[in-house]
């Protein structure tokens, strides 16, 4: 009887304790959406923070500097010891330089990179390629500015002997190295994901591989290959250390490709490390500046959004 008794407590027991156990496991299960809300509230805010300190610092850059000598501006000479000049139309150029330069030499070869991942290369081959590749992108930029600076540029004056130390060209090249991986491995990804039946039905119709990957394949991919494509730019558009270390510092509003310029992010690098006090109308023409970076990227980002719903292939 003793021995029953016993047995009939701690199954109680064990009741209790599976009862407190649920009980727990609920409060958890509750917890869970409030912890991971409040997460994506911190990323929202701090998004919200970073662009109202843009917006609040750039209109008081505007109070100070007209808004129509900023965007029709041709000259950039904030250091002047006459008149200032605030134009971010030199600025402007140099980055369209360097983010045009980077297009030409990424896009063509990303693109081949990934038709031949896609369709060429074995699995075997794939493995050991696309990580080799993928390892561009971990590259610190500032040692791809160092390499365009004493490697590249060096290089290039053998071929270009009028270029200078400091130009356009050099870095523009360098960040389309930068950029390549990031246009292969979403393209390819892109085309991995066609369904291989479409390979096949082409194939069965007599089409060689390289109509099958140039005619079938790429337009079936188009919107993954586009958004590729103008995230990379997007990400030539906002990069720094490679054009302050091999662009230079003076903002040019030409087409020149093989003198110094001036980008938006190298200026913003410039007036941070310490040339401007705080409060001068040079420490608010950073916001402006970084706020007119962030239109760009903004605009790309669209941009990539909406081609990708545009061209999007459902199968």
């Amino acid at each position: 009887m003793a021995t029953s008794e016993q047995t009939e407590k701690l199954s109680i027991q064990q009741m209790i304790e599976e009862q407190r156990g649920k009980k727990a496991k609920k409060r958890i299960e509750k917890s869970i959406p409030i912890i991971l809300f409040l997460i994506a509230s911190i990323s929202v805010l701090t998004t919200f923070g970073i662009v109202f300190t843009l917006i609040f610092e750039t209109i008081e850059f505007f109070q100070r500097v007209p808004f129509l000598d900023f965007i029709f501006g041709k000259e950039w000479l904030p250091f002047s010891n006459k008149e200032p000049l605030f134009g971010i139309l030199p600025l402007i150029a140099g980055t369209l330089k360097v983010t045009a330069i980077a297009v030409v030499v990424a896009v063509p070869f990303g693109l081949a990179s990934a038709v031949y991942l896609s369709e060429y290369a074995s699995d075997n081959t794939r493995r050991i390629i696309k990580p080799i590749l993928e390892v561009l992108a971990g590259v610190p930029t500032i040692v791809y500015g160092f390499f365009a600076l004493t490697f590249v540029t060096p290089l290039l004056q053998q071929f270009i002997p009028d270029l200078k130390i400091f130009n356009a060209l050099s870095p523009g090249i360098v960040v389309g190295i930068m950029i390549l991986p990031m246009i292969a491995s979403l393209s390819e990804d892109a085309m991995t994901s066609v369904p291989n039946s479409i390979r096949d039905g082409a194939l069965a119709l007599g089409a060689t591989k390289l109509e099958v990957a140039v005619k079938v394949v790429l337009p079936a991919a188009l919107s993954g290959i586009m958004a590729s494509i103008v995230l990379a730019v997007s990400r030539a558009i906002g990069e720094t250390m490679i054009v302050s270390l091999a662009g230079g510092s003076t903002p040019r509003f030409d087409l020149d490709m093989t003198d110094s310029i001036q980008t938006m992010t190298a200026y913003i690098v410039q007036v941070s490390t310490g040339d401007a006090g705080f409060g001068t109308t040079i420490y608010y023409s950073i916001y402006a500046v970084g706020f007119t970076l962030f239109l760009f990227t903004l605009l790309m980002n669209w941009l990539a959004h909406a081609i990708s719903k545009r061209f999007r292939e459902e199968y």
